[in-house]
């Protein structure tokens, strides 16, 4: 794991007992491995236990194969008063002739807790680069597009 604050990366094979039908890695092993990393991400930068609020824009671009090496690279792209909204990528190679690849990328949201799991503040994060600050404003618009999902659906009454 690294330790440039914001953001963290984590290595690891893909398992033989990670794998679906197709002889791939399952996509709940992909999703829980985002989660896992997200958190590490959230929990160092927060320094509190940290809860999965969203997950979303998910998307599987390669299939990783038992066997491959898999790095997950979270890093957060905006923070609010007591939520992280984090970018995690997966990312595999074969060891052999390890080129990595992005195999998933998805956005999500984790929030701040304390002992009681009540939500708490958390340190303000500051984009530093042009590349931070777009990666800030996608985070707002996929919040504006929650917001526009939740009051259709709510519209609904599923």
């Amino acid at each position: 794991m690294n330790t440039t604050p914001g953001e963290i990366t984590l290595r690891f094979l893909a398992q033989p007992t990670d794998v679906n039908f197709g002889g791939n890695v399952h996509g709940g092993s992909a999703m829980k491995w985002l989660d896992q990393a997200g958190y590490v991400c959230a929990t160092t930068w927060s320094s509190r236990y940290c809860v999965t609020a969203f997950v979303g824009d998910i998307n599987f671009h390669k299939p990783i194969r038992v066997g491959s090496l898999v790095e997950a690279r979270a890093r957060i792209i905006h923070t609010g008063r007591t939520s992280m909204h984090i970018v995690v990528d997966l990312y595999s190679c074969v060891p052999t002739a390890c080129d990595m690849e992005r195999s998933v990328r998805c956005i999500m949201v984790f929030i701040a807790v304390d002992e009681e799991g009540h939500p708490v503040e958390i340190p303000t994060w500051e984009p530093e680069t042009d590349h931070d600050r777009r990666l800030q404003q996608y985070a707002m618009r996929i919040m504006e597009l929650r917001r526009v999902n939740q009051a259709e659906i709510e519209s609904l009454k599923v």
